[in-house]
């Protein structure tokens, strides 16, 4: 019985399908201005367990994950390397899907970029125009978070904090763990000298980075998600946004599950580009790291908990790994080509999937193979039983991607 804890409610519910054939999860995806570092691919990879586990518990999933393009941060870094942002962008976009091809990491269903939903965009801020809970100012579209009952659920904001003054926010983003309380911007009217913008019923312009998943969701689901993935950060400025928006227009919830990703950590400090304390993969290949490695540091841990990055830290996370593929492999080549005998693989897959269903336990789950495996005596372990333990891993590994 998997478990999760619910951000929106910050409770720990057993986890039931919007849909028991078919489950449907978008998960944030990056901000292509400029190459993901090993801290975005911490919460990839965590999405990337969520989707895998519900396959191996015998689920179909479908899953959507999102290139935010044509943001504020997009244009500014694109006029800085004096460079077409489109140039930047499908560049990122390339290197990204390369490296979660590296670290085996399935390719989701949809890959939309917001550029393609424009569309969409314009569709839904129409709605919500005529709906009445956005509004033209000065050429721009703002959304009026007091007109959606629950604004703020999913953080837990304390909207008696709102401020009685009215305030609009017109950038995209802004620095910090924060929260704008006022109104926000969902379409950025065009201004003379802009050279990214689109002829649109709504006229010229192009859609602001809150209206961007949204227009990406719209176009691809026409019903409740059951899951929502995201990093902490999403947390602030940007779910609340983008649930505000979807459930205004559609007349059900956009998300029965909202899972969160803590950050990766250097030096006590968030890795970030703002920050500019970023670690690449290609960083950790040339220090000798093999993919699997990498792939088991940024997984080795509860989601929901701040991962630390040091050398000492990934050695001794990575030592851990070899030790336990040492002892597989002696396990492998007693099993040769024996059939296994299911009751060995069955104790393996069972405490493996009790870690697995306490919302996402990866660190205790891999910790339980690892106890089990490094207890066995293995010049008495039979030929068959050798082969259940092959033949478990197997199976666990199709979720993991760590061991063989």
């Amino acid at each position: 019985m998997l478990t999760l804890l619910n951000t929106l409610g910050k409770t720990v519910e057993r986890f039931r399908p919007v849909d028991e054939k078919v489950i449907n999860i978008f998960t944030c995806g990056p901000s292509v201005y400029q190459r993901s570092h090993i801290g975005n691919f911490r919460t990839f990879l965590f999405e990337d367990i969520v989707v895998r586990y519900l396959e191996y518990l015998g689920y179909t999933v479908k899953r959507g994950m999102n290139f935010t393009d044509i943001e504020d941060k997009a244009l500014k870094e694109a006029k800085k390397r004096q460079q077409n942002v489109t140039h930047l962008t499908e560049e990122n976009i390339r290197k990204f899907i390369e490296e979660i091809d590296f670290l085996r990491m399935k390719i989701p269903d949809y890959l939309p970029k917001a550029s393609d939903a424009i569309d969409q965009a314009v569709e839904i801020i129409s709605r919500l125009i005529d709906l009445k809970v956005a509004y033209w100012n000065r050429g721009n579209v703002y959304f009026e978070p007091l007109k959606f009952p629950g604004f703020g659920e999913i953080y837990g904001l304390d909207m008696t904090r709102w401020p009685s003054k009215k305030r609009r926010f017109h950038r995209d983003t802004y620095p910090g763990m924060r929260w704008n309380l006022g109104d926000f911007i969902l379409w950025h009217g065009y201004k003379k000298a802009d050279t990214v913008y689109w002829d649109t019923s709504i006229g010229k312009g192009r859609p602001s980075w809150n209206i961007q998943d949204p227009s990406m969701i719209f176009k691809h689901f026409d019903e409740t998600l059951s899951i929502y993935c995201g990093g902490v950060d999403n947390l602030f400025r940007h779910h609340d946004y983008t649930r505000a928006i979807l459930e205004s227009v559609w007349t059900y919830p956009m998300a029965r599950y909202w899972l969160h990703c803590q950050h990766l950590y250097v030096n006590g400090q968030k890795m970030s580009k703002s920050k500019g304390n970023m670690y690449y993969i290609d960083t950790l290949l040339k220090q000798g790291y093999e993919i699997q490695e990498i792939r088991f540091f940024l997984i080795y841990s509860h989601y929901r908990q701040k991962l630390h990055y040091s050398d000492e830290n990934m050695r001794s996370v990575v030592e851990r790994l070899k030790k336990f593929r040492r002892i597989v492999r002696t396990i492998e080549k007693i099993a040769q080509q024996t059939n296994p005998d299911t009751r060995v693989s069955q104790r393996l897959k069972q405490g493996f999937g009790e870690k697995m269903d306490n919302d996402l336990d990866v660190r205790a789950a891999f910790n339980e193979l690892y106890e089990a495996l490094s207890t066995i005596n293995v010049t008495t372990l039979g030929v068959s039983e050798a082969a259940g333990i092959i033949h478990a891993l197997r199976e666990i590994d199709g979720v993991l991607k760590v061991i063989f």
